[in-house]
């Protein structure tokens, strides 16, 4: 049987299965159910076997039977407790025998190889006396400490399965068969065979079987596993849908955007079974903690052993001293610690819709002092609409600005580029060619379009570039403003406004209310940045600020001091997110292929935001909760094992030892089993 104590690699179901096909992994994740089922049921079944054999061995102890004022000794009753016995060593305590000669070869001594030597010298002691050493065998302490021990391990196996469960489950989500719509008849062919641009048809109470976009129907989606929004959303042509979300009660057909290892659910997987085996400095610090722990618990184990027998007291005696002391100090519940935090807190993200990519900088959302955001589609909902259109030229009309401008921005998904198209169809204007495409970084776009030169840009092009304001500009302050330039000459300007998302105010309050300054920092106009920060009452903006002058912004803010968090779309804020204390990546929907953030949201929810930092501090709390019980209990209880209160009549015994033990187990996995997502 195999079995490794410190729960390093908690969801082994899920590793590496970002690269494997469906039937692949659900192979794995089978697997690493029937291993986790397998270990379970062998505790469960070697516990009630030494359960059976221990009534009798305590029957039949001498000091058992002198506690109950009665003797049922007979002939040969030493042999028959020494065969009972015998079978609870090396059967009962076969796991922790096994990890014993395992820690010594791998030259990593811990937790097992403190129960084994326990346990193996508890019973040779024992056996030299049933074979004449002088002195009172403790073979019921044998049994009971192995019956406890056994109990422990079988309860921390079903937390470990259950930590590991949440990803397993995300793994499911995934359908093995989809239907592909050929030219003439609908194709039922595994999923992992599907490609880019195949057409699949997705039927009412069916799951989405690949990353894709409506290009037929409609119908409502739930996402809730995907991205923690609760309410089914209405999707319909032209609208993207994730592999793995609940299809209702419609039906469509969809444009396959990503083969299935490349799908938003695949990465979020791969993501979780990342950020799980990953180590933070909280998980290492465990680490060494267990092992000062094992240290700890062999020299304390030999020096009560010393002593008490050199200051004559008998050899059973000094030997019990000794396995209670190495049985408390065992680094059991500091084992699972962290470990277990990790592996609850790192699914229920994901299936919250936050990514953790980097777990220390998860862990360090506590420490955050400043957080950064972005205005467009974080605290505004991101739907530009166009709200003003004003010609300087009398030869180009409104209409044809919008013609023009439509070009450049036909491929973009930049806010402002849509608001632009949404007006191109609503003025019912033919969108041109634009040829020699090219992005101003911070400032805009430029592109020849039947001939001439269109650039689209920001006023502070025109402030690099020496162009005045036009006489009469004027913008509310709400309204962002783009300037047109044809062949050199400004041409006129278009003023498009986003409005605020009802839910940036609570969540602008809720930070506030948990001491922690809200920045605005945007390219937008100072009049739209003021609006924006003095209606969800933050605590200051930063505007006109173009992408690479972001990351001065952020170091200015650490030079006074500030643990700051950034927040932004993953791509033109690459430099600011990457120099933050914590990078955000936000509203990157299914591509989350943001990799100078540490941790991605799926949706640009500024709720979400809060709710990943207060997260991120409950899980270091619980964390530091645990990692103080796993250890704490030590500094009242290993006194009491070594004897120091022996003269008041107080003393632990070996069985009562691991009872406390056991118990610092049950507490660590409750405690962490408790770690929750609030809405």
């Amino acid at each position: 049987m195999e079995y490794q104590h410190n729960a390093e690699n908690l969801s082994q179901a899920g590793h590496d299965m970002s690269k494997m096909d469906h039937d692949a992994k659900q192979a794995i994740v089978h697997a690493g159910q029937d291993h986790h089922a397998m270990m379970i049921a062998d505790f469960r079944k070697r516990f009630y076997t030494v359960f059976m054999l221990t009534i009798p061995i305590m029957l039949l102890s001498t000091m058992v039977q002198h506690f109950m004022n009665v003797n049922w000794q007979f002939a040969g009753s030493p042999y028959v407790l020494f065969a009972l016995s015998t079978v609870v060593f090396f059967y009962g305590g076969w796991p922790f025998l096994k990890g014993l000669v395992d820690e010594i070869k791998k030259k990593n001594i811990g937790m097992m190889f403190l129960i084994g030597f326990a346990i193996t010298v508890s019973y040779i002691y024992s056996v030299a006396i049933v074979f004449g050493l002088p002195g009172m065998d403790f073979f019921w302490e044998l049994a009971t400490l192995i019956l406890i021990m056994l109990l422990g391990h079988w309860i921390e196996m079903r937390s470990v399965a259950g930590a590991s469960r949440d990803l397993e489950l995300l793994v499911k989500l995934m359908p093995a068969d989809a239907h592909m719509v050929m030219p003439n008849m609908v194709h039922d062919v595994k999923t992992v065979l599907l490609k880019e641009n195949d057409i699949i048809l997705v039927k009412p109470g069916e799951k989405v079987a690949a990353d894709g976009i409506i290009i037929e129907g409609e119908s409502y989606i739930n996402e809730s596993m995907l991205t923690g929004e609760s309410r089914p959303v209405k999707k319909s042509k032209g609208n993207k849908v994730m592999a793995g979300s609940l299809n209702g009660n419609g039906s469509f057909q969809a444009t396959v955007t990503h083969s299935a290892k490349d799908s938003y659910l695949s990465q979020v997987v791969k993501l979780v079974d990342d950020a799980q085996n990953s180590k933070s400095k909280t998980q290492l610090f465990a680490d060494i903690a267990a092992k000062w722990l094992t240290a700890i618990a062999i020299g304390a184990g030999i020096a009560t052993f010393l002593y008490w027998h050199l200051t004559g007291q008998t050899l059973a005696f000094s030997m019990e001293r000794m396995v209670t002391v190495i049985v408390i100090c065992c680094p059991h519940a500091l084992g699972l610690a962290v470990p277990l935090v990790i592996a609850k807190s790192t699914a229920l993200s994901a299936k919250s819709g936050l990514l953790i990519k980097n777990r220390t900088a998860f862990e360090n959302a506590r420490k955050i002092t400043t957080i950064v955001f972005d205005k467009t589609g974080t605290l505004t909902v991101g739907k530009f609409e166009v709200s003003k259109i004003i010609s300087l030229q009398k030869d180009i009309n409104e209409n044809e600005i919008i013609r023009l401008v439509s070009a450049l921005e036909q491929k973009s998904e930049h806010p402002i580029a849509t608001g632009v198209l949404q007006k191109a169809k609503e003025l019912f204007v033919t969108t041109p060619a634009a040829e020699e495409f090219k992005a101003i970084t911070g400032e805009g776009v430029q592109a020849t379009v039947e001939g001439k030169k269109i650039s689209l840009v920001s006023s502070g092009y025109l402030k690099e570039n020496n162009i005045p304001v036009p006489d009469g500009f004027m913008a509310n302050d709400m309204e962002t403003v783009v300037f047109v330039i044809i062949d050199s000459k400004l041409a006129g300007w278009i003023a498009l406004s986003d409005e605020i998302r009802p839910e940036s105010a609570e969540a602008i309050k809720t930070l506030k209310e948990n001491k922690i300054k809200s920045i605005l920092l945007t390219g937008d106009n100072n009049k739209v940045a003021k609006c924006v920060s003095d209606t969800l009452g933050m605590d200051s903006f930063i505007a006109e600020v173009l992408p690479h002058q972001k990351l001065e912004k952020i170091k200015e803010l650490q030079s006074k001091g500030e643990f700051v968090a950034m927040t932004g779309d993953g791509v033109n804020d690459a430099p600011a997110l990457a120099q933050a204390d914590v990078g955000i990546a936000v509203g990157s929907g299914s591509d989350i292929a943001a990799e100078t953030a540490g941790i991605v949201l799926v949706n640009s929810n500024p709720n979400d935001i809060v709710r990943l930092i207060l997260f991120g501090k409950a899980t270091y709390r619980k964390m530091v909760q645990n990692l103080i019980w796993a250890t704490g209990y030590n500094i009242v209880a290993l006194p009491l094992a070594a004897g120091v209160l022996y003269k008041k009549g107080i003393l632990l015994s070996p069985a009562a030892g691991a009872v406390l033990m056991t118990i610092s187990t049950i507490v660590v996995a409750i405690n962490a089993s408790n770690l929750s997502v609030k809405k």
